[in-house]
C-alpha cells in the first residue's frame, strides 16, 4: 500500500521543490499584504511580469550561455501583437495572448536561423543588431505600430473560462492572472532545465564543440532555446501591455535589454534557477526605496551592481547558498557528549 504513495511522491518532488512552493506561497498572497508594508498592488504585477521576463533571458544566459543584449525587442514585439491581435483579429484575451507568443516566437525564431551559428560576442552583437532593426522597424512603421505614440488603448480583456468569466480591470485581478502566468511557466521551465534537453544545454554552455562532436545538433538546440526565450517573452509583452494598456517603443530599447541582464546576473543567474526573481525583486525594491531618496538611484543601484560583480560574482543566490552552507556546517558541527567520561592522562 505504501508503494504507491512514495511513487506518487517522487514523481511530485520532480515537478515541485520547496522553494518553488514558498515562492507561489509568497507572490501567491502578496496582493494581501503589500499594501501593509508600504508598497503598492501595482508594483506586484510589475515583478510577476519581469520574474517571467528574467527567467526567459536566464534560459539563454544562465544556462546556455547564449548573451542576447537585445533582448527587449521581443518583450516589445510581444506587447505590440498582443494589441494588434486585440484589435484586428478577435477581442478575446486567449486568442491575444496566443496570437502575442507566436508573433514572438516566429521572429525569434527567424533570428535564431541566423545567428546560432555564432558564439561569445559575435552572437551578443548580432543579437543588439536585430534587436535594433525591430526598434527602427516598429519607431517607423506608424500605420501599425503607432511609431514614438505607441499603441493604445490595449483593453484589459476579461479572463474567460467558458462557464464564467472574471475582469481583469483592476490591478488584484490582474495580478493573479500574472501569478497564474508565473506559476505555470516557472513549473515547465524547471522540468525543461532539470531534463535531458536540459543537461545538453548545459553541457553547450560549457563547450559546445565537445557536443558537436558526440553527435548533437548544437545549432539546433540554439534555435530551439532561443525560440522558445523570445516566446516567453512575448508572453511577458502581452501582460506588460494589458498592465500599461498600450505598446510603447521604449521597452524595445537596448536600455531595458541591459536592465534585464542586470536583474539575472545581480541575482545569481549563472548558478540558480531563483536568481532571476531574486534579482528582479532587489530592483525594483531598489528603485522605489532609493528613488524615494534620491532621482539618481539608478547610479546606486548600478554602484551596488559594480561592487557585487567585483566581490560576489554569484549574485544574491551565492550569498544565499553561502549563508545556507554556513548554517549547515554549524548545525552539523559535533557536540560534546555530556555522558562521557573526562580524561585524566598526564594531569590532575
Amino acid at each position: 500500500m505504501s508503494i504507491l504513495p512514495q511513487a506518487l511522491s517522487a514523481r511530485l518532488a520532480n515537478w515541485f521543490t520547496a522553494p518553488m512552493l514558498v515562492s507561489f506561497l509568497v507572490f501567491g498572497t502578496m496582493p494581501f499584504w503589500i499594501d501593509a508594508v508600504g508598497l503598492y498592488q501595482y508594483l506586484g504585477v510589475e515583478v510577476m511580469i519581469w520574474v517571467i521576463f528574467a527567467l526567459a533571458v536566464n534560459l539563454l544566459l544562465g544556462y546556455t550561455g547564449l548573451p542576447s543584449f537585445g533582448h527587449g525587442a521581443f518583450l516589445g514585439i510581444g506587447a505590440y501583437a498582443y494589441g494588434l491581435t486585440q484589435f484586428n483579429v478577435a477581442a478575446n484575451l486567449w486568442i491575444s495572448l496566443l496570437g502575442a507568443v507566436v508573433v514572438t516566437a516566429a521572429l525569434g525564431g527567424l533570428v535564431a536561423a541566423l545567428i546560432s551559428h555564432r558564439r561569445g560576442i559575435y552572437f551578443a552583437l548580432m543579437t543588439i543588431a536585430c534587436a535594433q532593426i525591430f526598434y527602427f522597424v516598429a519607431s517607423k512603421w506608424t500605420d501599425m505600430t503607432g511609431g514614438e505614440d505607441g499603441l493604445l488603448n490595449i483593453l484589459r480583456l476579461p479572463v474567460d473560462l467558458g462557464l464564467t468569466e472574471f475582469s481583469i480591470k483592476s490591478n488584484f485581478n490582474l495580478y493573479y492572472l500574472c501569478f497564474a502566468a508565473y506559476v505555470i511557466i516557472v513549473v515547465l521551465m524547471w522540468r525543461l532545465v532539470h531534463s535531458p534537453f536540459g543537461q545538453i544545454i548545459r553541457a553547450i554552455k560549457q563547450n559546445d564543440s565537445r557536443v558537436a562532436f558526440l553527435g548533437y545538433n548544437v545549432w539546433l538546440y540554439k534555435w530551439l532555446i532561443f525560440t522558445l526565450s523570445c516566446a516567453i517573452s512575448g508572453l511577458a509583452g502581452a501582460l506588460f501591455a494589458m498592465a500599461q494598456e498600450g505598446a510603447y517603443i521604449n521597452i524595445m530599447s537596448l536600455q531595458w535589454s541591459g536592465i534585464v541582464i542586470l536583474m539575472v546576473l545581480i541575482g545569481g543567474g549563472f548558478i540558480n534557477f531563483w536568481g532571476p526573481v531574486l534579482g528582479v525583486i532587489f530592483y525594483f525594491l531598489a528603485r522605489d526605496i532609493l528613488g524615494a531618496y534620491t532621482d539618481t538611484w539608478l547610479l546606486w543601484f548600478g554602484l551596488i551592481f559594480v561592487i557585487m560583480v567585483m566581490f560576489k560574482p554569484e549574485g544574491l543566490a551565492g550569498i544565499w547558498h553561502d549563508a545556507q552552507s554556513m548554517f549547515g556546517r554549524r548545525k552539523a558541527k559535533p557536540q560534546p557528549d555530556p555522558s562521557a567520561k573526562p580524561s585524566h592522562a598526564g594531569g590532575d
